[in-house]
């Protein structure tokens, strides 16, 4: 405190106490609209990711370098995003939700091919980027806008707009074929309807009515689909075929014990018996390497981004603010469990990557998109007034 403060405190004039330098950086995250937290875990995430994915990619510099531009490509859409009000989001739904499907209609009919599968859109010598990963954020922010508008708990007709909406993209994404995306898009539609308050009586009738549901699914399944089922229930049935990508998988992680084999020391990721190693199966890589302690590691930043994303969720004081925070951070939960689950054999493998571990450019984007949506809804509930 300077002098000419202590004068004036002596004359009777309010003394303005000096700012500290927590004050000045926390100025500094309320004008970016950013949480300082979550924007901390992800990056020790994201730096974390880039150090297995060198060592996954088979120590491929440029793959790390195409990886780390796209987490600036999404760092910089989080920022925009997180300085629109949800006013405007909410305005915004029903375009984003019209043009993703539409861009999922173009799929259906000039989709780019790879890897046996449809996908891709692509603008030749600009972008090569998947529809349905728009999906997963575009669905959630239409039903919440929908049933922000609605009387709650919702009503039998409101549930059929929700299915028709929920319907039409995900069996275009199902048709590419995509399973682990249309899985996550049903969960991301499904978390903003229970958040809407359902009663467990209708919740149980779901959970029946999906469970009738299963033949009819395994009746239009293809045959890899299939295939991955019976062999989750057993790979050894095919242990040079199907059963492959679980049985080294698991091995990879097992050998890696407590504290790993070391950077860059994994038997069966450097010596290419793993397949997909820097997409759907890094967790193996991280597991072989790091051992256990690395990968519960990991796993506890995911931890504290969840429990931050859901108390920013529960924070929220609109209703299409709480369904869609909501959403966003439970299906950032499946996101990891699913891919975690499936890695370790006890879940089908349905080729969903690990959240800003796994390579992939429009998943990450997306992804870090809806953190920017997250804390969009976070900072501008301080400034409403009080």
């Amino acid at each position: 405190m300077m002098l000419g403060d202590i004068t004036r405190g002596l004359r009777g004039y309010p003394v303005r106490p000096p700012e500290s330098g927590m004050s000045r950086r926390k100025s500094i995250w309320t004008k970016l609209r950013i949480d300082p937290w979550i924007m901390l875990l992800l990056l020790v995430l994201m730096s974390a990711g880039l150090l297995v994915l060198y060592s996954a990619s088979g120590q491929r510099i440029e793959t790390v370098i195409a990886q780390a531009t796209r987490f600036g490509l999404g760092l910089v859409v989080l920022m925009v995003l997180a300085r629109l009000s949800p006013a405007t989001l909410l305005r915004w739904a029903p375009l984003l939700y019209g043009a993703a499907l539409a861009m999922l209609v173009a799929v259906e009919v000039l989709g780019d091919m790879g890897m046996g599968a449809q996908r891709w859109l692509v603008i030749p010598g600009v972008v090569r980027f998947q529809p349905s990963e728009l999906m997963k954020l575009a669905m959630p922010m239409m039903l919440a806008a929908y049933l922000s508008r609605r009387e709650l708990p919702p009503k039998w007709t409101d549930l059929v707009v929700c299915g028709l909406l929920m319907a039409v993209p995900v069996m275009l994404i199902a048709r590419q074929p995509d399973l682990g995306t249309s899985l996550l898009v049903i969960c991301a539609a499904v978390f903003v309807i229970l958040l809407a308050g359902l009663s467990w009586r209708f919740i149980a009738f779901l959970i029946v009515l999906a469970g009738a549901a299963l033949p009819v699914l395994w009746i239009n399944m293809h045959n890899y689909q299939r295939q991955r089922v019976l062999t989750f229930l057993n790979p050894e049935s095919d242990p040079l075929g199907a059963g492959w990508n679980i049985i080294q998988s698991t091995t990879a992680i097992g050998s890696g014990g407590l504290l790993g084999k070391g950077w860059l020391q994994g038997t069966q990721s450097q010596l290419e018996f793993l397949p997909e190693r820097h997409t759907d199966f890094i967790v193996a890589v991280l597991g072989e390497e790091f051992g256990l302690v690395g990968m519960l590691l990991v796993l506890t930043l995911y931890l504290l981004v969840i429990i931050r994303g859901l108390w920013l969720a529960n924070a929220a004081q609109d209703c299409f603010g709480r369904l869609l925070a909501g959403s966003i951070i439970l299906t950032f939960f499946i996101y990891i469990f699913v891919n975690v689950g499936m890695v370790s054999g006890i879940l089908p493998v349905v080729g969903v990557p690990l959240p800003l571990v796994s390579y992939g450019g429009t998943s990450s984007v997306t992804l870090l998109a809806g953190f920017g949506i997250l804390m969009s809804i976070h900072a501008h509930r301080r400034l409403l007034p009080r």
